[in-house]
């Protein structure tokens, strides 16, 4: 007798959120049914419907997982105890202990608030790296199936290709759930997923999707989580006149192979003037490194604007240089990705070329007709790049 399908980890850990979100809306719910039943003034009696939701908010509260050890703990006052301190500080005479006390009844309000903060950064967290493999594996998707589309484009889209890529689309809204806020063409994503003709794939491939994808990665790398600051003040930092020469180099050695791709594209993802950017593959091939694509914009006064395609090799190599032996292999590697062709390759290297391969690069260059263009991105170069980018630098790690 067969069992039911397993629940893989990540699906567990996302059904503890969705049951600690319920309860986190059931609280709110009950929180503002209470604090409406609070009388405005001095007032002594019973309510049963206050005496019931208070019961039931306490038994809510103690489902309530701990966040990094911390959680709400709040403690409802009875309605005969907030009369009797407002009868005290009013016949003590206390007005402004009196507004503090009425202050203080809104704590609970104020703890539920920070709790869901803290609940909406740890979701963000969990389904980061998910949600890059899904939006890795959409991108592949819409490549194939616009690869498998020959001369003659069919009226409808189907088959297996089409239901992969609504397979992906509809994980990535489970991952989201109501921690990461919906992209502008979401809903438009979805329409056309499910009228599902060829005019449709061509709005999700040229609007839809670099929209949902901006937007997806804008809120993936952590833009308002705080980077540790060894000081307290940075005005007392300034009055000890700090002295001595200043680190140009990079600590490359901070980053593993996909750290170095994940800063590539984050660099070109940041900078005015591309868009688009996404990884040409799921994984990365052996000793290949994952390509990236971004079309390069330029905007000319006078001759209007241009738009290029520029794919980016990443080399994360510390030991040794790039010579013109390795430039081969990633002419072949561009073979893969013709439609559209390729105008520029980048080599983006945390190493450095040999003369040999300046000497290739350059000739190839200066040769009427060659394409693609390459541009070197060596060590040096990245270092000047990323100088003027000092928050990517801490975010990875980059100086010792």
């Amino acid at each position: 007798m067969s069992g039911a399908p397993s629940t893989s980890p990540l699906m567990h850990a996302l059904e503890q959120f969705d049951a600690s979100e319920a309860n986190i809306s059931k609280l709110q719910a009950l929180w503002t049914e209470i604090k409406a039943l609070i009388p405005s003034g001095i007032s002594f009696g019973e309510n049963p419907e206050y005496d019931d939701r208070t019961r039931a908010f306490a038994e809510i509260l103690k489902a309530l997982p701990a966040i990094d050890g911390w959680k709400p703990t709040i403690e409802l006052l009875d309605l005969n105890d907030i009369g009797q301190n407002r009868f005290d500080y009013a016949d003590l005479g206390e007005p402004a202990a009196a507004a503090r006390f009425d202050a203080d009844l809104a704590l609970p309000g104020r703890e539920l608030r920070e709790y869901r903060f803290r609940f909406d950064h740890k979701r963000r967290a969990l389904v980061r790296e998910p949600l890059i493999t899904l939006i890795d594996s959409v991108d592949v998707s819409l490549r194939q199936l616009r690869e498998g589309l020959g001369a003659e484009p069919p009226t409808t889209m189907h088959g297996d290709s089409w239901d992969e890529l609504r397979g992906y689309i509809d994980q990535i809204g489970v991952l989201m759930g109501s921690s990461i806020q919906r992209p502008l063409r979401w809903s438009d994503l979805q329409r056309h997923l499910s009228f599902g003709d060829y005019g449709d794939f061509r709005d999700i491939e040229r609007l839809d999707w670099p929209n949902v994808k901006a937007a997806l990665r804008a809120g993936l790398y952590g833009q308002n989580d705080p980077l540790p600051v060894a000081v307290d003040d940075l005005g007392a930092l300034v009055m000890q006149k700090p002295t001595g020469p200043v680190t140009t180099a990079l600590n490359w050695a901070a980053l593993d192979d996909a750290g170095f791709e994940r800063l590539i594209f984050n660099l070109i993802g940041s900078t005015p003037g591309y868009e688009n950017p996404e990884w040409l593959m799921k994984t990365r091939a052996a000793d290949i490194g994952r390509d990236l694509s971004v079309t390069r914009v330029v905007n000319d006064a006078l001759s209007g604007t241009s738009r290029s395609r520029v794919v980016i090799q990443c080399k994360h190599w510390l030991s040794r240089s790039m010579n013109a032996d390795d430039i081969g292999p990633a002419f072949t590697q561009m073979a893969l990705w013709r439609d559209p062709p390729v105008d520029v390759l980048v080599l983006a290297t945390s190493g450095r070329f040999t003369a040999t391969a300046v000497q290739w690069i350059e000739k190839h260059n200066a040769t009427l007709g060659n394409t693609p263009k390459v541009e070197m991105w060596a060590e040096s170069h990245l270092e000047r790049l990323l100088a003027a980018r000092p928050t990517l630098i801490a975010e990875f790690k980059l100086r010792d």
